[in-house]
């Protein structure tokens, strides 16, 4: 084998795992790339210390029981029934609620990446489209934190209004 062909193929290999590493961070949810990126400024809270809510039955310290909450606190409650954060958009659309990929003040994000899915609370839309979300245990169990995203990445998530 001479130089050249051991270089091209070299390079070959090298460009397969670029393409390979670019094709699994684009397969990762946006929630997680905002989080280690640009995407999103990230505001962490301390341990969410409220009593828990009876009218909210989802397991307290979870994204679903903060989501359920806020739904609660601003007088729109959601169904007790929609089980782990991956099926609340089918389930929502299932009773009736509008789900689309528009973020509003007061609709439920949600995706189903990860086991059990995610689901956070839509606290902000701004002018430009960039919108803050409220969420519980992405960086800890029991732990509220916020993020703002830039308008494009709502195609990436499901809206329950």
């Amino acid at each position: 084998m001479n130089l050249v062909t051991f270089v091209m193929k070299k390079s070959k290999i090298e460009l397969i795992i670029v393409l390979s590493v670019i094709a699994i961070l684009f397969s990762m949810p946006i929630v997680v790339l905002a989080a280690v990126s640009d995407l999103g400024s990230i505001d962490t809270h301390p341990l969410f210390t409220e009593p828990a809510d009876g009218r909210d039955l989802y397991e307290y310290g979870n994204c679903t029981y903060w989501a359920a909450l806020r739904r609660i606190q601003i007088g729109h409650q959601i169904p007790n029934t929609w089980g782990n954060a991956n099926t609340w958009a089918e389930r929502a659309a299932l009773d009736g609620y509008l789900v689309d990929h528009n973020p509003t003040v007061g609709s439920v994000m949600q995706t189903s990446a990860g086991n059990l899915g995610h689901v956070a609370f839509v606290e902000a839309v701004d002018d430009k489209g960039n919108w803050t979300i409220s969420e519980m245990n992405v960086i800890g169990y029991d732990q509220l934190d916020t993020k703002t995203l830039p308008p494009f990445s709502a195609k990436f998530f499901y809206f329950i209004h």
